[in-house]
């Protein structure tokens, strides 16, 4: 796992539309990346209205917010259109951002062990190191504490 502190690794992958982004393309905004299991579940939607919800503070301090799962472009398009998101999210179904950020974890459910992603959340810094981790996120409150924590260190 990552620790506060490090240089956030880089990536680049396509968002909704199909267009590669990177954190490289954030340099000189704080950026929220959050890690999540599923489009249209209820917890991960959860999360993802708040965050677009709060895009409007977390843009008065200069942050960006990024979400990133194991979905497809298409799926992650549908899921904005569905509950009108406001921020971008990132397809990554060959799991490589996901292992590079130790999210990508075996998860046990009911005795069977299998992979998945823990939900988990990176505040970066401009200058790209990782400033705040939020490991197993409980959704309830997240995207407010995110934006607390942001605010009282930036």
């Amino acid at each position: 796992m990552l620790t506060k502190h490090q240089p956030a690794p880089d990536f680049c992958l396509p968002d909704q539309n199909g267009r590669s982004v990177g954190l490289h393309d954030f340099h000189g905004k704080w950026v929220v990346l959050y890690f999540y299991p599923k489009d249209n579940t209820s917890g991960c939607t959860r999360e993802a209205v708040d965050f677009s919800e709060y895009l409007p503070q977390f843009a008065d301090n200069n942050a960006a917010i990024i979400g990133i799962s194991p979905d497809s472009e298409k799926s992650h398009a549908n899921f904005i259109s569905k509950f009108a998101l406001k921020h971008i999210l990132l397809a990554d179904p060959e799991h490589k951002v996901l292992e590079e950020y130790g999210v990508w974890q075996t998860k046990k459910l009911y005795g069977r062990s299998y992979f998945g992603v823990v939900r988990t959340t990176f505040l970066i810094d401009p200058q790209g190191r990782i400033a705040e981790i939020w490991e197993k996120v409980s959704v309830d409150g997240h995207a407010e504490a995110v934006k607390c924590t942001l605010e009282s260190i930036k």
